[in-house]
């Protein structure tokens, strides 16, 4: 698994919910489609006329998330930028699309402008394995945040975490160490840890 397969796993999901935030800074949600995948960028286009665009227009962060049918989960965040040669890349766009001929027929498809996220953070979370399994990546010029719990040299070795953890994430070994990949970002072993030897990341 890495930022290529999760890119490509968007586009195959195709249907994808896209976050922005609106001029009143009110959180906003739809769903959009993933029209491209190409050279680690994914492009997506939306009518001039939408919400989406204006929001888009004042503020180029989104979030995006999908999940597959085996519930693996991709979520990306990044930054959009318009795409130039914009007919081109709308033809294209139609051609990748049928079904888009019939929702913009002829030459009402030029109302559309294309947009690429070409650097961002991906999060692949699979739901399906036992315990859990997240990972991060990047591509472009994006960098990893930093998140999840971790256990500081304050720990006395009570063993509480370990019993507690819904995804037995924590091992032993010398001492105690959550297994990131693993763990849930629940949150438990940091409130019920009785020396507050757990501390929050990011």
């Amino acid at each position: 698994m890495n930022a290529t397969t999760c890119l490509q796993m968007l586009r195959d999901i195709k249907d994808v919910s896209f976050a922005t935030v609106d001029q009143q800074n009110k959180p906003q949600v739809r769903i959009i489609d993933v029209m491209l995948v190409e050279n680690d960028t994914l492009y997506f286009c939306t009518a001039r006329g939408k919400n989406f665009y204006l929001q888009l227009m004042s503020n180029r962060e989104v979030a995006i998330v999908g999940m597959n049918q085996q519930f693996q989960m991709i979520r990306l965040t990044g930054k959009v930028i318009t795409v130039s040669q914009q007919k081109e890349w709308i033809d294209r766009i139609f051609f990748e699309n049928p079904s888009m001929k019939d929702l913009y027929p002829d030459d009402s498809r030029y109302i559309l402008e294309p947009f690429c996220i070409s650097s961002g953070e991906i999060e692949f979370f699979d739901l399906s394995k036992r315990p859990i399994y997240r990972e991060y990546y990047v591509f472009g010029n994006a960098t990893v945040e930093v998140r999840g719990y971790t256990i500081t040299d304050i720990c006395i070795s009570c063993g509480k975490c370990y019993k507690i953890c819904p995804q037995r994430s924590i091992v032993k070994e010398g001492y105690y160490k959550i297994e990131q990949n693993h763990c849930l970002h629940c949150g438990l072993c940091f409130v019920s840890c009785p020396v507050q030897a757990i501390e929050r990341r990011g």
